[in-house]
């Protein structure tokens, strides 16, 4: 076929002058482009199909990739390619979505989730996700970024598919894979920073605001001047997602780093288009935020004033939980080792257990209650794991390196039977004794060595000797955090997916047990004996955390042991006897 005339159009009110530029080497050919009042250039001019191309900002050379590419075949610095996403014959034409609510998630990390690292290899795990009762995929980022691994969050092409991982075709593939299965799939976005290599966007447009920076550099600009065609920028991006390749939701990382003096938030305007787009396709589009603020008017509905999210992580559920299975208390987890099984009961119940509360890490009150009778329990995540607070640790340890067999699978009993729509980290529902560390391959030596001392450095304020943190830019530190699948039969690991498995079911089977109601949930607890029942309508869960059995006294008669860590417990009327770091679901009279 013919080159076609095509029209190559970028948003850059920067540059004096843009050309565009096909191919490379000797055979590139240099085009002028003509500006609008608005600030895009356009050029119409014959080109193939999978034209490589770029643009020539003023007097700058090479050309500087596509803010909008699709394909980074040659990575971040490179000519962009061009790639039709309608090109691709979908399987999942009669894919009607899912809803969030009585879901479960199931976060994973594309090169490090198998071997090989790519979405065609994920395809062939999905089944396993099937048999252990998943509904939903979490991908963590797989926007372009420079090097060939990394956790995802220093994207810069955040229109492109990391070549790596198999590309945008790949990333097709794997979608309409899952949605085959009956799995939906949540990509992670970040729009809070860009990555420290390969971003030309400020040679285009003002992509960050003036003066404004957060913990990962500088902030994006929602607000200043501008910032239309900033905003505007990402919400095509939200939009790319979910429509051309077919996601069901976005997890956006860390809102609370979007810096936005309007009157109308980016999040309230991203969910607005959402929505309208949610009507267009005819399935469900969820928006899941990671905030720090628990405030819970994030996940509000619009006409309630609220930014109208579908729902948010929940730190505290974490924090507690953790707290109290490891007895952990440094830093952030202090308030929370000291709350006990009591602050686990008030997660429980009302989601955060900071809403105005004195925080001792921040050093201010933090939070805001949850109306529990105006927002149900599905509209929060809760996990025992996820890829921050094992990735974030000096050495990457899973919870699996510090707990018993039993106090594992009672954590997942906890996670499993919450409120919440429940979250696990890939490799947990067996106990994957793999790290999941910390890792990057920036090819700058400058800028690897940076990160690497930076890392070390951190940890080493804390008391960690230096040789013990792992080097990021070390290839062993990323092939280190490869799940090893071969655990899953293994033991102690077989029991404990065994454990997962019939949890998820037991979750499918009972409707109470995924009652989103916060206000139907109740909570006793023994600090001193270290056990803790949980109401859920006719069931009871019970959780027995000390090492010694426990005589639990319940409020109503149990009928029938519904599942169990290990040994059964033992009935007697309206109380129960747990062995040690076990935990049980209770039918009741």
């Amino acid at each position: 076929m013919s080159d076609q005339p095509t029209e190559f159009a970028v948003w850059a009110p920067v540059p004096e002058r843009v050309r565009l530029q096909l191919g490379a080497g000797d055979a590139a050919q240099v085009f002028d482009m003509t500006r609008d009042d608005e600030g895009w250039w356009r050029a119409t001019v014959p080109a193939p199909a999978e034209a490589d191309y770029g643009f020539l900002l003023d007097d700058t050379t090479p050309a500087r990739p596509d803010p909008r590419a699709r394909r980074q075949p040659d990575g971040v610095h490179g000519l962009s390619r061009r790639f039709d996403p309608t090109a691709y014959r979908w399987v999942d034409r009669n894919w009607t979505g899912r809803p969030l609510a009585g879901g479960v998630v199931y976060e994973l990390h594309v090169g490090t989730f198998t071997a090989e690292g790519t979405f065609d290899a994920a395809i062939t795990r999905l089944d396993h996700l099937v048999e252990l009762g998943v509904s939903f995929v979490e991908l963590l980022p797989v926007n372009g970024f420079n090097g060939t691994h990394n956790w995802g969050y220093d994207g810069v092409a955040w229109y492109a598919v990391q070549e790596t991982y198999g590309g945008p075709a790949g990333y097709q593939r794997f979608v309409d894979a899952c949605h085959q299965r009956g799995l939906a799939v949540i990509q992670d976005v970040v729009y809070n920073h860009l990555g420290p290599s390969g971003n030309y966007l400020p040679e285009f447009f003002p992509v960050f605001s003036e003066g404004g920076a957060n913990t990962w550099g500088e902030s994006v600009n929602l607000s200043g001047p501008d910032s239309d065609g900033v905003r505007r920028y990402v919400l095509d991006n939200v939009l790319m997602w979910l429509r051309d390749m077919h996601v069901d939701g976005l997890r956006l990382d860390a809102v609370h780093a979007l810096v936005d003096e309007r009157a109308t938030h980016l999040l309230e305007e991203m969910a607005a288009e959402v929505d309208a787009l949610s009507v267009a396709e005819g399935r469900p589009l969820t928006l899941i935020a990671e905030s720090d603020l628990n405030d819970p008017r994030m996940v509000t509905p619009r006409v309630a004033g609220g930014t109208g999210l579908t729902a948010q992580w929940s730190d505290d559920f974490h924090h507690s939980l953790h707290a109290v299975l490891t007895g952990e208390g440094q830093g952030y987890y202090r308030d929370f080792a000291e709350g006990g099984l009591a602050g686990l009961a008030k997660v429980l119940t009302g989601a955060f257990f900071h809403d105005g509360t004195w925080s001792s890490f921040r050093r201010r009150h933090h939070g805001r209650p949850v109306d529990t009778q105006a927002l149900p329990g599905w509209k929060f995540l809760a996990y025992l794991q996820d890829h921050d607070q094992i990735g974030n640790r000096a050495v990457g340890d899973r919870i699996s390196a510090s707990l018993s067999p039993g106090l594992l699978a009672v954590g997942a009993t906890i996670t499993l039977t919450s409120p919440f729509t429940p979250m696990l980290f890939m490799g947990e529902e067996w106990g994957a004794t793999t790290p999941w560390q910390f890792f990057t391959s920036h090819p700058e030596p400058e800028l690897g060595r940076a990160t690497a001392e930076g890392r070390i450095g951190e940890f080493a304020e804390h008391g960690w000797d230096a040789e013990v943190v792992p080097d990021p830019q070390e290839h062993d530190t990323f092939l280190r955090s490869k799940l090893d699948w071969s655990q899953l039969e293994q033991g102690p690991h077989a029991d404990l997916l065994a454990v997962h498995t019939a949890l998820l079911a037991l979750r499918s089977a009972h409707p109470d047990l995924v009652d989103p109601d916060l206000t139907r949930v109740a909570v006793s607890w023994d600090d001193a004996d270290r056990w803790m029942v949980v109401h859920r309508g006719s069931l009871r869960v019970v959780v027995n955390l000390a090492d010694s059995p426990r005589e639990i006294d319940l409020d109503v008669e149990a009928a029938q042991v519904l599942f169990a860590t290990g040994e059964l417990p033992t009935l007697d009327g309206e109380t129960v006897t747990l062995p040690p770091e076990s935990a049980a679901v209770l039918a009741t009279r």
